[in-house]
């Protein structure tokens, strides 16, 4: 009879590929992400669902990593920060300065890409809800506010242009 906490060979879909790794029952996904398949974007640092350094997306919104068990994320879409690939909100972190260590950075930016994914056209109480659900220690979160927002006004700007060409097409034809 295998224990209950003998390893376990499963399948995880991290970043749009379909990963192998083995587990012990109870491995978090931040470890298993960290240690079984080397992205180390996601941070330990709490380790207690405070501080928000080990925000991944899972299913497209922001989850804590290290309060999560790795089985409960099998069938499920998980991205890291290095899934993200030059996605826009990583820009308006660079544009905005918006890290000084930058430990709890990409733990930022993940919360940043599911409000953007949820709430495209969020507000400033909105953003600002989302964003409280992460703790930077050595910096102001003026630049990450600015950071988001500039995502925002971004996005909003690129939605207007596409809808000003559209409605431009409509009209010649």
């Amino acid at each position: 009879m295998q224990a209950i906490t003998d390893p376990k060979e499963i399948e995880l879909n991290v970043n749009d590929e379909d990963r192998i790794v083995t587990i012990h029952p109870a491995d978090t996904l931040l470890y298993t992400l960290r240690e079984g398949l080397g992205l180390t974007g996601a941070k330990p640092g709490c380790e207690n669902g405070d501080c928000g350094a080990c925000t991944v997306l899972v299913d497209g919104g922001p989850i804590k990593s290290c309060m999560m068990l790795t089985a409960e994320a099998i069938g499920h879409d998980i991205q890291t920060v290095e899934g993200l690939r030059g996605a826009p909100i990583q820009r308006a972190f660079i544009d905005a300065w918006a890290f000084q260590c930058g430990y709890c950075t990409s733990g930022f930016i993940m919360v940043a890409q599911g409000l953007l994914r949820a709430h495209p056209h969020a507000d400033e109480k909105t953003m600002t809800e989302w964003l409280r659900s992460n703790i930077c220690r050595c910096t102001s979160y003026e630049e990450i506010g600015k950071a988001v927002r500039s995502a925002i006004e971004r996005g909003d700007e690129a939605a207007r242009r596409m809808s000003e060409a559209a409605r431009a097409a409509s009209r010649r034809s």
